[in-house]
């Protein structure tokens, strides 16, 4: 026969799965961030873009008066351009790492007060147990 379920319970259950299912999106989520930027990595070496201070790429766009124009300050541009983008990503990078340690510090947590459930679920059993 089944054991009655307390409303704490089937709180906690309920609880549970949603923690299951939001783990499960993020990790569906991240996955598609690692495709973008890896495609983003790859689109970096593309011959789209020509040789970066030499005027417009050949992929049409203009890079502004200055990088059309080419010569040493189109050069001076584009490179500073380039560590830009490039500080922005290592931000970037270092807030997603920030995010993914908050999160295992919070599923650590979570992992902790389930377990304990658990471990209150078993008193009772052997509580019930004991009674018989």
């Amino acid at each position: 026969d089944a054991l009655p379920i307390s409303r704490s319970d089937a709180a906690a259950s309920v609880q549970c799965a949603g923690v299951m299912a939001a783990s499960r999106a993020l990790r569906a989520g991240l996955r598609n961030v690692m495709a973008v930027q890896t495609r983003s990595y790859a689109d970096r070496d593309s011959s789209q873009l020509g040789e970066l201070g030499k005027g417009a790429g050949k992929g049409g766009g203009g890079g502004g008066a200055i990088r059309d124009a080419g010569g040493a300050f189109g050069k001076k541009q584009a490179a500073e351009e380039e560590r830009y983008f490039r500080q922005k990503e290592k931000e970037q990078l270092a807030s997603l790492r920030k995010h993914h340690e908050e999160e295992i510090g919070h599923h650590k947590k979570e992992i902790e007060r389930l377990q304990k459930e658990i471990e209150r679920h078993k008193h009772k059993i052997r509580k019930l147990d004991d009674d018989d």
